[in-house]
């Protein structure tokens, strides 16, 4: 199958161009095509851009234990629909992904119900060293140094010496000081309100932990990834740091709420790490848009919208994300505030560098044709109703955001195209390499 893409403004590693791109057995074949070139298939692209297909690093799919919230299909539809290619599944499913055996299971599942391509994170634990040094067919490891579920919860020096010592994969975590989360929750009786979330999980929480990760990660020369990052002291801190074995992230709920919004809002603006102030917003799409942060991820985590309605404490914390992320960055390029070659950057090329991936993130010859055409000029509005992800319900809802992904390929076949997705499409397992080196190594 040929299938050729003319007259899109195409997002390059090196820029944009107005070319055309041949995919031939699901690889981009050539870029700039001639106009004599044939194929099975010609796509006219004018008035659109073509980007590689965005890899979200960090979402929770809630399968297998959590079905209820979320699964496998019902989250990789959402994917398709809103331009997501690939992602990397976190283990805090039920039971947690701590052993090489409940990874292999789950990539067993994803085979059969993703409509995009998929890589699952093994969990530590205080105990699994031995696992996480043997596994394979993972992106990485992935630690909760603050409160989680199960007993993937890793706060003792050290059992965390031991995982930066004694495994190769690279990591990331979830960095929120315990101690101080614990001591915030004594001072404030728990908390009563939506608000007090981010009184307990506070800016000190989040530099604490995260200064202490990195710290572990320089003296081991272990490569490590900081999850969501919410402060300006974060990313103040990250950019001080030599290049070489620390990457970091933001997600869009951290760019785009603060604490104002829990009037408004309340718990469906709960998450961990806390959202936090409208200085924070302004400092974290700063680092965004001079690549202090590289990357930007969901950490699509929802719940149905009877358990957020609990009053606080019992809300658990957690939003859907992952189908309206590229909008919302579109959105922020429009505005002026990035560009599309630096929202491409973040949301396509970092992570397959970050993680090591074989083939994604760029369009360039001989990559996967992971590919998404978004229209610049399109103006929708999000809706509860129309959400794919099966809590059906957005944050955002009733937001206008202004550029829109219209149609997207998985491995060359079209997933979702003219408002409709292709439920009998399936993904593939992604591909690493780990000896290519992390982001900062050249290529």
């Amino acid at each position: 199958m040929r299938q050729l893409f003319r007259n899109a403004q195409v997002v390059l590693p090196d820029g944009i161009a107005r070319t055309s791109v041949l995919i031939e057995g699901g690889r981009i074949a050539s870029i700039d095509a001639p106009a004599s070139t044939r194929a099975d298939e010609v796509i006219d692209c004018a008035g659109l851009h073509l980007i590689p297909g965005v890899i979200d690093d960090q979402v929770h799919f809630r399968e297998p234990g959590l079905t209820h919230k979320e699964d496998l299909h019902t989250a990789s539809r959402a994917c398709a629909k809103g331009g997501v290619t690939s992602f990397l599944e976190m283990p805090n499913t039920k039971p947690n992904t701590i052993t090489r055996e409940r990874l292999a299971e789950k990539l067993a599942i994803a085979a059969g119900k993703s409509l995009v391509n998929y890589g699952f994170y093994i969990g530590a634990t205080p105990s699994n060293v031995a696992e996480l040094a043997a596994a394979s067919r993972t992106p990485g490891i992935k630690i909760f140094i603050g409160s989680s579920t199960g007993d993937l919860l890793v706060d003792e020096q050290e059992a965390l010496e031991r995982i930066f010592a004694e495994t190769t994969l690279p990591i990331c975590a979830h960095c929120e000081d315990e101690a101080t989360v614990r001591a915030n929750t004594e001072r404030l009786a728990g908390g009563k309100s939506y608000a007090d979330h981010s009184r307990i999980r506070d800016h000190a929480a989040a530099i604490i932990s995260t200064r202490r990760a990195v710290d572990l990660a320089l003296r081991h020369k272990h490569r490590f990834h900081v999850l969501h990052v919410s402060t300006a002291q974060e990313a103040e801190f990250l950019a001080t740091l030599p290049q070489g074995l620390i990457t970091s992230e933001v997600c869009p709920h951290h760019l785009t709420f603060n604490i104002d919004d829990y009037e408004r809002l309340g718990s469906l603006v709960q998450m961990n790490p806390s959202i936090k102030t409208a200085a924070d917003n302004a400092a974290l799409w700063k680092a965004l848009a001079n690549g202090t942060i590289q990357v930007v991820a969901t950490d699509h985590a929802p719940h149905t919208l009877e358990e957020k309605a609990q009053p606080y404490p019992a809300s658990p914390s957690g939003l859907p994300a992952v189908e309206n992320s590229l909008a919302l960055m579109l959105d922020a390029v429009n505005r002026g505030v990035l560009t599309l070659e630096r929202v491409v950057q973040a949301m396509c090329d970092a992570p397959a560098r970050v993680w090591d991936m074989v083939g994604k993130g760029r369009i360039a010859e001989g990559y996967e044709a992971d590919l998404v055409l978004v229209d610049m000029n399109l103006r929708r509005t999000i809706r509860n109703a129309e959400q794919e992800t099966k809590c059906r319900w957005s944050p955002w809802d009733g937001v206008t955001l202004h550029g829109w992904p219209v149609a997207t390929w998985v491995g060359g076949r079209p997933v979702f195209r003219n408002g409709v997705l292709d439920d009998a499409a399936r993904g593939t397992e992604i591909r690493y390499d780990h000896s290519l080196g992390g982001y900062w190594a050249t290529r």
